[in-house]
Formats: C-alpha cells, sequence, structure tokens
C-alpha cells in the first residue's frame, strides 16, 4: 500500500529544492493529490486546476481561424499544455520549462498528464527560461520553429505579475519587457497570463500601453480544503 504522502521526486535548483510529491487527502475521501513545491513554496496543485484550464480556454476562444500555433510559459503539472491540446485548431503547441526536472516528470509518466502531453505529435517541449529568452530577444524554440510567430502566448510560471519566484523576473513585467514578448505575436495573437491575485488595476493598465482589448477575468473555483470559494485571475490582451 502505497503511503498517504509519497516524494516522487527531489531536486536542488538555484532557486530552492524542487519537490514532486503525491499524498492521499483522508478528509476528502482519500483523493489523490499531485504537488509541487519550490523552496518553501507551493507552485501547483491537482486539486486546484481551474484557473489554468481556463487560461487555455478563454486565450484560444479569442482567436479567429485555425491552425493556430501555440506558446506555452511553464510546463508545471501540464494542465494549460493539455487544455490547448484538447482544441482541434491547434497546429503545434511550443512548450517552454525551466527545469529539466518538470520535463522529465512528463517524459517518464510521473505525473498524470505526462505521457498525453509529451507523446502528443504537436507539441514541443523545450527546456529554456522563458523570461531570460523574450528579455534577450532569442525565442527560437528550435529548428521547426525558428523566427515563429504564435498566435497564442500563455504564461503561468509566476504567483502574479507583483510576486515572482525569481526577481529576475521583473524586468518582464514592465512595458519594455512586454512590448518584446509582443514581438511574438501575430497581428490579432493572444497574450495571455494567469495570477494568483484578485485582478491589479496597475497591471491592466501597463497592459493597454502595449496591446488593445485587456480582460481580466477572475475565475471562481471551490476550494475543499477550506470548504469556501477561492479565485485566480487569467488576463487576456490582444495585439494589434
Amino acid at each position: 500500500m502505497k503511503p498517504a504522502l509519497e516524494i516522487l521526486d527531489a531536486h536542488k535548483t538555484p532557486l530552492g529544492d524542487l519537490v514532486l510529491r503525491r499524498r492521499e487527502i483522508m478528509s476528502l475521501d482519500a483523493q489523490v493529490v499531485y504537488e509541487v513545491k519550490l523552496a518553501e513554496e507551493f507552485l501547483m496543485s491537482s486539486l486546484f486546476t481551474e484557473a489554468e484550464k481556463e487560461l487555455a480556454r478563454l486565450g484560444l476562444a479569442k482567436l479567429e481561424g485555425d491552425s493556430w500555433d501555440v506558446l506555452v510559459g511553464g510546463l508545471g503539472l501540464g494542465f494549460t499544455a493539455a487544455e490547448v491540446l484538447k482544441n482541434p485548431s491547434v497546429h503545434s503547441l511550443a512548450v517552454v520549462e525551466l527545469f529539466p526536472e518538470v520535463i522529465k516528470w512528463h517524459l517518464e509518466g510521473l505525473v498524470p498528464l505526462g505521457y498525453s502531453i509529451s507523446l502528443d505529435p504537436r507539441c514541443t517541449i523545450v527546456e529554456r527560461d522563458f523570461f531570460k529568452s523574450v528579455l534577450d530577444d532569442k525565442m527560437i524554440i528550435d529548428s521547426n520553429y525558428p523566427n515563429k510567430y504564435f498566435q497564442a502566448v500563455l504564461l503561468d510560471i509566476d504567483h502574479t505579475p507583483r510576486h515572482q519566484l525569481d526577481g529576475k523576473n521583473a524586468e518582464f513585467y514592465t512595458q519594455h519587457g512586454l512590448s518584446l514578448m509582443c514581438e511574438y505575436l501575430d497581428p490579432g495573437g493572444v497574450f495571455g497570463l494567469w495570477s494568483d491575485d484578485p485582478p491589479d488595476q496597475g497591471f491592466v493598465e501597463l497592459l493597454r500601453s502595449v496591446f488593445s482589448d485587456i480582460e481580466a477575468n477572475v475565475v471562481s473555483f471551490y476550494n475543499p480544503l477550506l470548504d469556501k470559494e477561492s479565485t485566480n485571475t487569467v488576463y487576456l490582451a490582444t495585439k494589434t
């Protein structure tokens, strides 16, 4: 019998210990949950995935036509990427992930969605620092994506635009950083961002300085651990 809490993988990284664990929550009828921690912070949990899925759904819903090329920043447990791949209009998906350990979890099937994402022929997963690649203007995925433009860039890495996992990421959340990222979008393309905080009017105004048609969508979901509703925010912005 598996233990109630099982460490599936653990590695030291420049940002702290990265841990993948599986646990059964007895108060929820022994529901199995996968969790990722970085240092002392929880990065993600398979118990709360609605906003990550909505990032994909809402972002792609704003696109026209079909045969879309999509970039997802941050692989994590894979819920945003998997939701993108459910859309039949997606031609290709490039997922940019900082930690090679996270990529390994998917390639080796340590997380539930791993094989379905990594074995999808439309999907390419690359080890790359999303923020550094954008700020250095070097977001070339591989030889199949030279100087490629995307119809959507969906980002789920930092907790919020103001609470980053690494302070170096802060430069991305400026007019200059967002303008550099915008260059990788086709006209009419969509930038989507997940945030753990309520809508931030200052960030909305920052998006408005670079993009058009700005939205700050509140995504509500039931939190069984607290027995109440919780919310995240999905920002959407369109390149003119």
